[in-house]
């Protein structure tokens, strides 16, 4: 596990993974989960500062995504445009994943 991160902070995982699957897949996933789990939170009468911290949960995930997809985008040996889109839609994503 610890090589996994290493490999994607580090930008060495391929531009399509880095993307598509650690962040659109597995970003939207873990966000939607934290979010339902701190909708239960306020539904179950906890203090709101616990469901709160229950959906900042995946921010650490979140930034490793927008690195390794920056990263990646810097080693991508493809066209242009599509390590530019990289970073644009991982940025995009992360603040709308954020602000759900």
């Amino acid at each position: 596990m610890a090589d996994w991160i290493g490999r994607l902070w580090r930008g060495e995982a391929p531009l399509g993974h880095a993307f598509w699957d650690c962040a659109v897949l597995y970003g939207t996933l873990i966000h939607l989960i934290s979010t339902g789990a701190a909708f239960a939170a306020i539904v179950a009468g906890l203090p709101a500062w616990i469901a709160v911290a229950i959906f900042l949960l995946p921010t650490p995930y979140t930034i490793l995504c927008v690195v390794a997809v920056w990263r990646s985008a810097e080693r991508y040996q493809g066209p242009p445009k599509w390590a530019a889109g990289a970073r644009i839609g991982v940025v995009v994503w992360a603040l709308l994943a954020t602000a759900l």
